[in-house]
């Protein structure tokens, strides 16, 4: 009898651990509306609507911006903690001394978590939302 319960503790454990894995990973896509040009990692983007896809382990991931399906810029990007879920979608810029603004990163609404684009060290000050 003993060995059963420790069979249904395993699968049960199994399971939990499967289960926060893919919610780990199932917020790896999400939409992107520029409401003026910005430039990312040297690639100018103009206004418009885009899709946003994430990948790798831990804080450090590869961002890639896409229009349709074609990837038009990618970047190394850093997930951030954020103390309160983000009130709503948003596109932080850093602004360049002449030309468009740079994309410094991004704010999903209600996600204790957004993306620091590693193309600049200012962090994520300012900014623009949707």
């Amino acid at each position: 009898m003993k060995f059963a319960t420790v069979s249904v503790s395993k699968s049960l454990v199994l399971g939990l651990a499967l289960l926060l894995a893919s919610s780990a990973f199932a917020a790896t896509k999400a939409s992107l509306q520029l409401s003026n040009p910005v430039t990312v990692n040297g690639t100018p983007l103009k206004a418009g609507d885009y899709k946003v896809q994430w990948e790798g382990n831990g804080p450090n991931v590869e961002l890639s911006i896409m229009q349709g399906k074609n990837v038009v810029a990618k970047v190394p990007a850093h997930v951030v903690d954020l103390q309160t879920p983000a009130a709503n979608d948003a596109a932080v810029t850093r602004q360049n001394g002449s030309g468009p603004n740079s994309l410094a990163g991004l704010r999903f609404q209600g996600k204790k978590f957004a993306l620091e684009l590693s193309e600049g060290s200012d962090g994520m000050q300012g900014g623009s939302s949707k």
